[in-house]
């Protein structure tokens, strides 16, 4: 919506001290406003950032800043049933920005508590951010929104260098990095673009930030034993923990051996090719574990249908229907199926990939009297009878209907 719709001057602004959110103080406040700052901690920096952010802030011109924590949700709405989908964006991406839903919910309550229906994002036209915040807020309520980025983009074709030069004339300093990448970190990993990123060439080593380089990984394998209660992990090498901390915990150690680190290409929501760097060590180890152990607890028929329900899913968060009630219904059926998922798996890596090599549960599928490729409690007349129905129907076919071979004229 305009801005020239609001009736109150003051502005909620989502703000993580990056250079599109660092623009649009002064920017804001140039047209007007008031600006209110708020960062939402996801779980992606330390003491020294959270302090940084809110200087940066106050120099900037904020009349007021907040930090709030989102760990706990964005373990709760999105760590949890992303881990038990098991399902990624198309088939690579697992959904590292989806701590916008939480960020436009903090930031609406804040307006609310500030007596402003205005609220203000530093999403490009060109991504997929400005769907989720825009339809989030949609979805959430009668807000006016306002995208200093977007309003200048017909205005300036390099919008990123505008805005580094914009900023310092006003004697504002840029970090080198966020002048080159757009780098995002939250508790589930890190994305970043631009730059040769955009352009499809090999990235640069500052995009190495969760994931250490394959000369520096350790020289010992690791184990970690991952224990899950319906689906959700609780503890971690024995020792129960809040989500977000096994999170943590996963991301420095399998971080440590470059577990988690992919390049994506994917089809945005608006149409355009769009190219990241991800990191997410806690991540692949969660899905990896969840997986092998639901696969030996869950029916043939669940293993089978389950991924369908779990892939509509990954695509509504991902293309900004956070709040849709189709997402809930989904959500639901998901967590449902984790009634008996409950065991502890041990994973293994030497550095790269994580590999599940044990799984312990009472509720594995098992046959006391049968081991695959071992030993069975069924005969082999009941064997034969039971290959003959199977396929029954494909064996009249081929004798009512032969097909030519192979080679055959």
């Amino acid at each position: 919506m305009s801005q020239s719709t609001a009736s109150n001057k003051k502005v909620v602004l989502a703000f993580s001290g990056g250079l599109d959110t660092s623009f649009c103080v002064p920017y804001l406040r140039e047209r007007g406003y008031d600006v209110i700052t708020l960062f939402v901690d996801t779980g992606g920096v330390d003491d020294a950032e959270r302090a940084y952010i809110e200087q940066r802030a106050r120099d900037l011109g904020a009349v007021e800043h907040v930090t709030e924590s989102g760990a706990q949700p964005i373990w709760d709405d999105v760590v949890v049933p992303l881990v038990i989908g098991g399902q990624l964006y198309q088939d690579v991406y697992p959904l590292l920005v989806s701590d916008r839903y939480i960020i436009v919910e903090r930031a609406l309550a804040l307006c609310d508590a500030r007596g402003t229906r205005v609220f203000a994002h530093g999403c490009t036209g060109m991504g997929n951010d400005q769907v989720r915040f825009d339809q989030t807020v949609r979805s959430l309520g009668d807000y006016d929104i306002v995208a200093p980025i977007r309003d200048i983009q017909h205005q300036h074709h390099a919008v990123r260098a505008y805005e580094a030069e914009y900023l310092q004339k006003l004697g504002h300093h840029v970090r080198p990095k966020t002048a080159k990448y757009s780098i995002n970190v939250n508790l589930l990993g890190v994305t970043a673009s631009g730059s040769e990123i955009d352009e499809f060439q090999a990235p640069g080593p500052e995009t190495w930030q969760m994931c250490a380089r394959p000369e520096s990984w350790p020289k010992q394998p690791l184990r970690v034993d991952i224990e899950f209660e319906r689906g959700v992990a609780v503890k971690l090498d024995g020792e129960a923990m809040p989500g977000p901390e096994i999170l943590r915990r996963l991301n420095e150690r399998l971080g440590a051996y470059g577990v988690g680190r992919n390049i994506y290409t994917g089809d945005t929501t608006i149409g355009l090719k769009g190219r990241i760097v991800f990191e997410c060590p806690g991540i692949t180890g969660l899905m990896t574990a969840h997986r092998a152990l639901e696969e030996a607890i869950l029916t043939a028929h669940q293993n089978g249908f389950k991924p369908l329900v779990a892939k509509k899913w990954v695509e509504l968060v991902y293309r900004g229907f956070f709040f849709e009630p189709l997402k809930d219904d989904l959500e639901a059926f998901l967590r449902s199926s984790q009634t008996f998922v409950s065991g502890i798996v041990t994973l293994e890596t030497a550095g790269g990939v994580v590999t599940p090599v044990a799984v312990r549960s009472e509720h594995i599928l098992r046959n006391k009297g049968a081991v695959y490729a071992q030993s069975a409690d069924w005969d082999a007349r009941e064997a034969e009878g039971f290959i003959k129905l199977l396929g029954m129907s494909s064996t009249l076919s081929a004798r009512v209907n032969p097909r030519r071979r192979p080679g055959q004229r």
